[in-house]
């Protein structure tokens, strides 16, 4: 059976046939755990439409003082447009404090420098603040700003963002609430119809943002800080033992210990900051890997104080979810591995075996996922054959995502914490500048996509002469997701090759 040789003793040959079937039956169940969660998302959705409470707007004499956090490093493309965008914030001039937190090794410093001097000579409160090295990269960064920070409010905003000039005024009207600790905003997107590639990515954040996040607030479930676009409560940072790096991930790691002190968050899906998506496969692969690690990282670090906390069932097992969302990346890519095994070694069932468990698959994997991102884009506004294109997009660009994610999720296994690789931004929108543009510190050759997608083609082949088109569909899917992001892996290393290797 497959070239085995001859010497292989009986029991073995006979008995990985068994263990091939057995892994890939365990690793398709844990997935279409998590993929049916999705109906139950879009159930407490559902329920919760229409719930959001009109507040008011608070009088500006109660309004305390904010500190504006821009924690940069390296962002010489986007930083002059963060700070511009800041500095037009519609709130009282002597209660705003706005805090350049920048740890930049290139002339971003320069540029930073110039824009807060610009602003500061027309009397705003404004600090181009830096430090030696970068102890604790942003997580670092936002504690030693806090540490200088003079704001009750703390509101963060990373380079890529351009917040709109009444963003303070509508997130304070959550405050009023003296047990709130956070107020998230809802990502907007800056090159949304740039090309697919961000088409896809916007289809995934929107349906994060309009159904799990307003889910998850409407019952009471552990929220997270996205590490952007959003404001905190300073008694709630400090309450929860401040910014830590001992995880990827600090924005999930404060959340979760702040929740877990009893602190409520609040997101506002009608309170937008535009952003920049990742406009090529190196900077979203670096996005992605930092995401997936850190998460793991989160729940090994807190999943045990989840448990152990005086809180409902539900809200448990709930953040088991979350916090392992990314688990689904390394079962995704066994069952693309143990495609081919399952399909030469698989006995034989009952006529109608096969087709329910094709309908099993489709009812509580496929169709979950892919009603999840269609409801997401009819959340967002947008309707028709291009919400339907792009939520396809989505579902390939997350298979094509699976082999480096999985990687990620196994190395937020092990105890180094690794670096916090920055997500190299072009500034999408802005004039095309004279100056290189980044790339991320690791190269995305896609060489391992592409050779996996290649053979799941030669897997879907196989699939129809065995008699399976369930499989051919799988192995298709997957040798798509995985093609497309190796050539655009590789064409991002090709492109960035003049560009200094910075970040």
């Amino acid at each position: 059976m497959l070239g085995v040789p001859l010497r292989v003793p009986p029991a073995l040959s006979a008995a990985w046939p068994l263990a091939a079937v057995a892994l890939y039956g365990v690793a398709q169940l844990l997935l279409l755990l998590y993929a049916s969660h999705r109906y139950l998302v879009l159930a407490r959705w559902w329920r919760s439409r229409g719930r959001a409470l009109e507040l008011p707007d608070p009088p500006a004499a109660s309004l305390p003082v904010v500190t504006v956090q821009l924690p940069v490093y390296n962002e010489r493309l986007v930083v002059e447009r963060l700070v511009d965008a800041v500095a037009a914030l519609d709130y009282p001039r002597e209660r705003l404090e706005i805090q350049v937190l920048d740890d930049s090794t290139d002339e971003t410093s320069r540029l930073a420098a110039a824009a807060v001097a610009r602003h500061r000579a027309r009397g705003l409160d404004i600090h181009h603040l830096r430090r030696a090295g970068r102890p604790g990269y942003k997580a670092g960064a936002l504690a030693a700003g806090l540490a200088r920070a003079r704001g009750e409010w703390i509101a963060v905003f990373d380079a890529d963002f351009v917040p709109p000039p009444g963003f303070l005024r509508r997130a304070a009207r959550h405050f009023a609430a003296p047990g709130l600790g956070m107020v998230q905003a809802r990502w907007g997107h800056l090159n949304r119809d740039a090309s697919l590639l961000t088409a896809a990515q916007a289809v995934l954040l929107d349906s994060h943002f309009l159904l799990e996040h307003a889910s998850r607030m409407a019952c009471g479930l552990f929220l997270n800080f996205n590490g952007t676009a959003g404001v905190w409560r300073r008694a709630c940072i400090v309450d929860a033992g401040g910014w830590s790096h001992d995880t990827l991930t600090e924005d999930l790691d404060l959340s979760y210990r702040a929740q877990l002190r009893g602190w409520r968050f609040a997101f506002d899906p009608g309170l937008v900051a535009p952003a920049e998506l990742p406009g090529d496969l190196g900077a979203l692969r670096s996005q992605q890997r930092r995401w997936a690690k850190g998460s793991i990282q989160t729940a090994r670090k807190l999943l045990a104080r989840v448990w152990r906390a005086p809180l409902p069932a539900a809200v448990k097992l709930e953040a088991t979810l979350h916090l392992t969302a990314n688990a689904c990346y390394p079962l995704l890519l066994v069952l693309a591995l143990l495609l081919a095994p399952v399909l030469l070694a698989a006995p034989r069932g009952p006529s109608w075996l096969a087709p329910a468990l094709q309908a099993l698959v489709l009812l509580f994997g496929l169709l979950p996922s892919w009603a999840f991102l269609l409801i997401g884009q009819r959340a967002a506004g947008r309707r028709g054959r291009d919400a339907a294109r792009d939520a396809g997009a989505a579902l390939l660009l997350a298979a094509g995502l699976c082999v480096v994610n999985a990687r990620a999720v196994l190395e937020g296994l092990g105890r180094r914490v690794g670096d916090w690789e920055r997500t190299p931004k072009s500034g999408e929108g802005l004039p095309a500048p004279a100056r290189p543009r980044y790339r991320s510190a690791r190269g995305a050759p896609g060489v391992l996509e592409l050779a996996l997608a290649l053979a799941l083609a030669g897997v879907g082949v196989l699939a129809l002469r065995v008699g399976e088109p369930r499989a051919f569909a799988f192995a298709v899917l997957m040798a798509t997701g995985l093609g497309a992001v190796g050539v655009g892996s590789l064409r991002a290393r090709l492109a960035s090759r003049p560009a200094r290797r910075t970040g």
